[in-house]
Formats: structure tokens, sequence, C-alpha cells
């Protein structure tokens, strides 16, 4: 009985391979090229500064080449590295081997000899797993206002113009519009544009969504496209001025605090000096109520009554 397998269409992704097996990594690298996959063969521990320089979509690591370092490396790169699949290759183990080795963060492991069809599919197949994981496909176009994000060609558009942004730039619009308006955290952009955890008191998202935000306004100045939600992080949708202000008052996300009679605000310093706080209709409503001459009367009565009954 023949079998018929149709594979559907593969991103070309950026794969490291630490390996010193030069036979076996010869073939692999030659069903690599033939997929338009970019690849790094790495005969050695990689720091992993160097391994996030890399920009990398998947790490094949053979624990046997790393030596009495390998538990500790795999490690390492899982947690600084938590969205970068890794998929151990290496010879013969035990049971308890291949546990300890998912238990500290690869995403899978295959066995040698093994064929390199096959380590390619699982490298997919957790591939897959994590766009799906990430919400809508990747690689679909966003309109949103003037703009319109074209993951395929890694750029942006406005009124049909590119803007020029850089890839970290680009990253991180990729992100924010494919969150369809959902609230992202800063950590969680840190973690998923820069690729590992981001660390106390750094503000790289911050720094990056200025500069964002300043060619977004210069391409489409009619707009407003990130919005900060402050002390959690950003949201992306596209909003005129006016309408950006209606939305933060109505999610509650954005609303500024109700302004206190007598203590200081925006434009004022209180009713202890200075010009008074802007007050709405329904707040001039209640001034007036607690200034009428007749219920302070009233209000002063049914206080005396109050005293009067617990007086001895």
């Amino acid at each position: 009985m023949s079998e018929t397998t149709t594979a559907a269409p593969t991103a070309a992704l950026r794969v490291a391979v630490i390996d010193g097996d030069s036979g076996f990594v010869q073939v692999l690298t030659k069903r690599l090229d033939r997929l338009g996959w970019e690849h790094r063969v790495l005969t050695g521990v990689v720091p992993v500064d160097r391994l996030v320089a890399m920009r990398l979509g998947a790490l094949v690591i053979d624990l046997a080449l790393l030596g009495q370092h390998a538990w500790e490396y795999l490690e390492r790169v899982a947690n600084e590295l938590p969205a970068l699949p890794i998929v151990v290759c290496t010879g013969q183990s035990t049971v308890a081997q291949r546990v300890r080795g998912l238990r500290l963060g690869a995403d899978d492991w295959v066995t040698k000899p093994c064929h390199p069809e096959e380590l390619i599919a699982r490298i997919e197949a957790i591939a897959r797993r994590r766009r799906q994981a990430d919400g809508p496909d990747a690689r679909e176009r966003i309109l949103a206002g003037e703009i319109e994000v074209r993951p395929d060609q890694f750029q942006a558009f406005a009124h049909g113009r590119s803007i020029d942004l850089t890839r970290r730039e680009f990253e991180l619009i990729a992100l924010l519009s494919a969150a369809a308006g959902r609230v992202l955290e800063r950590e969680e952009i840190y973690q998923r544009v820069w690729g590992y955890t981001m660390a106390h008191g750094d503000r790289s998202v911050d720094v990056f969504v200025r500069k964002l935000r300043s060619k977004l306004q210069l391409a489409s100045p009619g707009w407003s496209y990130i919005h900060t939600h402050f002390g959690v992080g950003y949201r992306f949708a596209a909003e005129r001025p006016g309408e950006e202000a209606d939305a933060a008052v109505a999610d509650g996300s954005g609303a500024p605090e109700s302004p206190v009679h007598g203590a200081p605000g925006p434009g004022g310093t209180g009713a202890a000096g200075g010009d008074a706080l802007p007050v709405g209709p329904g707040e001039v409503a209640a001034e007036r109520r607690t200034t009428d001459p007749r219920a302070d009367a009233a209000s002063a009565a049914a206080t005396a009554r109050e005293l009067r009954a617990f007086a001895p």
C-alpha cells in the first residue's frame, strides 16, 4: 500500500544546530538549504546573549557534545529564552534523562540515529503550536486606520507608502497589532520581541514604543495607534484623538481619577488657593444643594436632636 503525504507550506525558520556529528550535520543542513531555512552550525557552548543576537526560530542541541555542563546549559537557555523552541537531538539515553531534559525546558527529544526529515517535522510542529498559541495567523496582514501591517513582507505601510521601521520596531508593531486591541503587559512584550525575560528597571519597551509612535504619527498624523495603560502596558487600536479619550473613559483603563474638591489638580492648586478645579454640571448641582441655607438649617437641627438623644 502506498502512502501519499501532502506537506503544508512552512515559513522559513532560522535554526542553530549545536552538534559535532559532521555526517549528520551535513545531511541535515542540505535538507535545510532545500527548504530555504537559514542555519548556523555550532560545535560547543554558545553564550546566551549570542543566541539572542541570532534571532533564532529554533535551537537543536546534542547534549552529549556539552559534557558535564549540558543540563545546566539547557536550563539556562530555556529560562532566558522562553519563546525559543528547543529540540534535543542526541544519542541513546535513559527514560530518566529524557524526562529531565524535557522538564528543564526542552520542547522535544529525538534519539539518534534519526532521519533529518523527522527532526525537521518536529521543529515545524513546535513552531506551529507556538504560532497558534500566539493567536491569529502571524502571516496575515492587519489593517488599522491608515496603517497596513504586512508580516509576510516585514513592512508596515501608510497610504501605500512603506514606513521606515527597524527590525525591532516592526516586530513590536506586528505583535501589538496582532493582539486585536488587547492590552499587552510590558513583560510579555519584552519576552516575545526581545526573546528573554525583562530585567527589573529595563525601559527598552517604553523607548521603542516612543520611537514607533513618533514614526506612526509622521506617517498617519490624523490617527493614534499605540495607547498606554499606565502601570500595565500597551494596546494597539486605530483611534481618532477624540475617540481615544472616549475609549479610555468607557473601559476605565485610561480615565483620570475624579478631582476632589479642595485637593490639588491639573491647572490649579485646590480650594486653598489658585484657580478652582473644573466641575461638571452634576457636581455644580450637588454644590448648590449643599450650600442651600434651608438644607444646612435642617441638617443642623437633625444633628442637635441626635446630640440631645445621647445627652445624660
